[in-house]
């Protein structure tokens, strides 16, 4: 049996594995356990509440209380940060000399515990955080929002500089990558861990194109409404948007667009048969950090990805997508794509390429290496 033990602090509860940030938590432990790591899992909990799965599945599973009180918000750490401490915490972690990975800049506090300075300490950087709040900022139409983005992207560029403390850095794409190899020496490629074991794309034509992501979040949001506005304002072609929470004016939008369809909410299996039946699956985001795991969800499993660059952001999937940027280019291209069959060979590819370069076991053994 293995003796290799890690601690993961994971940021939230990572099942259900419903979003991008618990996607790659949770497969990654995952894929750990599946090579003998005893995995031990801290999580900050604040909603989603216990997860029964989570303890039948790793070795230990902690919870703590995330204290989102607005006192924080004065605070000079960033929000995302000074949420999530936790002296008990520190002390289940004392008990061992085990391995830390600290999932996301938020569980950093960590790094600053004297007590913990011998220990082996490895970071996921999701995102580059202050360039993501700051695209928040941007996106957001709510005054107190938008200004407690801007404010936490301040704080969190002057608090990224504690990533000095550790031994790893993990980034989750080639951009952010070369973003902190350009601050820190101590940087390591990790692509995201997912769900995804092989291609189920179906070849063939589908008669609708489909958005598809978490509504409730700005970025999301304006998204669709670049789309409806800029891309299917004069198209006569069917347009699904499925996705949880979506705003009232996002809704009203929708109601007014005559060739689109919004399906709120949709189940897992409902989103997958959405995704797979579509014949074009369209993503577009403004924000260029971190990796959009809902474009691996279109890849595994959708026909065509039109997308735009940012929408790339440095994951070397250029080569399985349509890419542009020009909303009217975007258009023609739907117009062409929509003409076009979708082939075993194209699947053929995919496999290959998304094998290469989305290969959770020879991540995970990448992983142990740093930890063993």
């Amino acid at each position: 049996m293995s003796d290799i033990h890690l601690h993961i602090v994971s940021f939230d509860v990572p099942l259900p594995a419903d979003y991008g940030g618990v996607i790659d938590v949770y497969y990654k432990a995952l894929e750990l356990t599946r090579h003998d790591v005893k995995i031990h899992l801290h999580c900050f909990e604040y909603g989603r509440g216990r997860v029964e799965a989570l303890e039948r599945t790793f070795y230990k599973v902690h919870y703590y209380k995330r204290d989102v009180s607005k006192t924080h918000l004065f605070k000079s750490l960033p929000y995302i940060v000074s949420t999530r401490t936790s002296d008990d915490l520190v002390n289940t972690l004392l008990l061992d000399d085990y391995p830390i990975l600290m999932e996301g800049l938020h569980t950093t506090f960590l790094l600053k515990d004297k007590r913990l300075k011998n220990r082996k300490m490895l970071v996921r950087a999701h995102n580059i955080e202050h360039d993501y709040y700051l695209n928040l900022s941007r996106a957001e139409t709510v005054p107190f929002k938008k200004y407690f983005f801007y404010n936490e992207s301040i704080k969190l560029a002057r608090y990224e500089k504690i990533l000095t403390k550790a031994d790893h850095i993990l980034a989750i794409s080639s951009n952010d990558y070369n973003y902190f190899t350009g601050k820190f020496h101590n940087v390591e490629l990790i692509p995201a861990f997912h769900p995804y074991h092989r291609v189920e794309s179906i070849p063939g034509k589908g008669n609708y194109i489909l958005y598809h992501g978490k509504l409730s979040v700005p970025e999301n949001a304006n998204a669709v409404r670049f789309l409806l506005t800029h891309v299917f304002n004069n198209l006569d072609v069917s347009f699904v948007i499925a996705g949880s929470n979506p705003p009232s004016s996002l809704v009203n939008l929708v109601y007014q667009s005559p060739n689109a369809k919004l399906i709120v909410s949709p189940d897992d299996e409902e989103l997958s048969e959405l995704i797979r039946n579509a014949h074009i699956n369209v993503a577009v985001t403004f924000q260029s950090t971190g990796l959009k795991l809902k474009l691996l969800n279109s890849l595994y499993n959708g026909r065509f990805c039109l997308v735009n660059s940012y929408m790339l952001s440095g994951s070397r999937l250029d080569s399985l997508c349509v890419v542009q940027d020009d909303p009217e280019e975007m258009k023609h291209l739907i117009v062409k794509l929509l003409d076009e069959e979708f082939t075993q060979e194209m699947i053929v590819e995919r496999e290959k390429v998304l094998s290469n370069f989305y290969n959770n076991g020879d991540y995970a053994k990448q992983l142990i290496l740093m930890i063993s």
